[in-house]
């Protein structure tokens, strides 16, 4: 029988579904988006103000990876990136950081300014230019620097709950979830989150859901979280029944499709086939993305320019032709978003080719690393502040 909530901390997750944190992706307008479609209020619903909404919803929804020392900073970006809407419950951070002094500054601030009700670690980076200073999916390997960082993180963290994102490892040779898994146990981190690829597959080939198994196996204490390949709500529920996972993590999957969310709520829940929208319904959601954006940003061009990176993945598979997708990718303003979505054949079925892989899928590689950063996996010495990068992966 598949769970149908997950525990984090004093936090319960109903039905078992995370938001997977994507930097320039899970902004507070898409976050939105997301929860409404699975609080089943999408589909042509206009964005709520901030408070017009009782507390809590369906599932958790990550923030965009925050650098812990921009947060310590009070880098002007940053700070925009971490304002919750009253919409928002729980409030969820993930923060990425190689010093453990930096990242204990962070967590506290969090605590005492009352910034968020829950905070996740990123372990899972596999960007070269993370890895090649330590940090990201690299880090895991150097034991003792990983507790460092999360004691710190536990410590400072008080009464709010700390989970961790992490990958397999570095590649095939040197694989570190186990061992940090129960390192995460022997800290307190509340839960954890696995991809089921290492740092060399970027987001290639396909995710080893046996890892997710027996990383669930290694640390039963705590709830695990399995992720990777989750295109549809039926991948979510075959994860949880062959890993015996308490919940899975959705990255890729949503993107441009922020429904998912309502059809994972319904699969869960014992509802009906998944949502199978037409391209007139597409597009509504299209115009809400952007609108939502413009006015988080305040600035309309910025939004519309912001929101183009998601074109390709709304439209995939619709016969909307590719000198269309480069003009609605090169719009600066809500007028022209709304005459180019006008001109399309907006009565389009579902298309058969609408679903499976969005976003990176580059496959096998080198991984970058500090010199003699494998010598071994406990020496914490040349990690550099450096690694704190403001980019996206896990």
């Amino acid at each position: 029988m598949t769970a149908t909530q997950l525990q984090i901390g004093p936090h319960t997750v109903t039905p078992p579904v995370v938001l997977a944190p994507m930097a320039g992706i899970t902004n507070a307008p898409f976050r939105t988006l997301c929860r409404q479609f699975a609080e089943g209020d999408g589909w042509g619903s206009g964005g709520y103000p901030p408070g017009d909404r009782g507390s809590g919803g369906k599932g958790l929804f990550v923030s965009e990876m925050i650098t812990t020392r921009a947060l310590v900073e009070r880098d002007a970006k940053t700070m925009r990136l971490i304002r919750f809407d009253g919409t928002e419950k729980p409030r969820s951070i993930q923060l990425y950081g190689v010093d453990p002094a930096t990242v204990g500054k962070a967590v506290r601030m969090i605590v005492d300014e009352d910034l968020a009700d829950h905070i996740d670690l990123n372990f899972g980076c596999p960007v070269p230019k993370v890895t090649r200073k330590g940090g990201g999916s690299a880090l895991p390997y150097k034991r003792h620097l990983l507790r460092s960082i999360l004691r710190e993180a536990v410590t400072g963290a008080g009464s709010l709950p700390v989970t961790m994102k992490m990958r397999k490892g570095i590649d095939d040779d040197h694989i570190t979830y186990l061992d940090a898994g129960r390192i995460a146990v022997e800290e307190g981190v509340t839960a954890i989150a696995l991809h089921g690829r290492t740092a060399a597959q970027h987001y290639g080939g396909e995710a080893d859901w046996e890892a997710i198994a027996r990383l669930k196996e290694t640390v039963p204490e705590i709830p695990v979280l399995g992720n990777g390949d989750i295109w549809s709500a039926d991948d979510a529920l075959r994860m949880m029944r062959r890993t015996g996972c308490d919940g899975v993590v959705v990255g890729r999957g949503c993107l441009g499709r922020p429904w998912l969310f309502g059809d994972l709520v319904a699969a869960f829940e014992g509802g009906g086939a998944p949502a199978r929208p037409t391209l007139r319904e597409v597009a509504a959601v299209m115009r809400r993305h952007a609108e939502l954006l413009a006015q988080w940003l305040e600035d309309e061009e910025r939004g519309v320019i912001d929101f183009r990176k998601h074109v390709a993945w709304y439209t995939k598979g619709f016969s909307v032709g590719s000198e269309m997708r480069k003009r609605l990718a090169i719009t600066s303003s809500l007028d022209e978003l709304d005459a180019l979505l006008g001109e399309l054949d907006l009565d389009q079925e579902w298309p058969s080719g609408a679903d499976g892989p969005r976003g990176r899928t580059s496959g096998r590689n080198r991984v970058v690393l500090p010199d003699g950063w494998l010598n071994d996996p406990y020496d914490c010495a040349g990690v550099s502040a450096d690694a704190e990068l403001d980019t996206s992966g896990g």
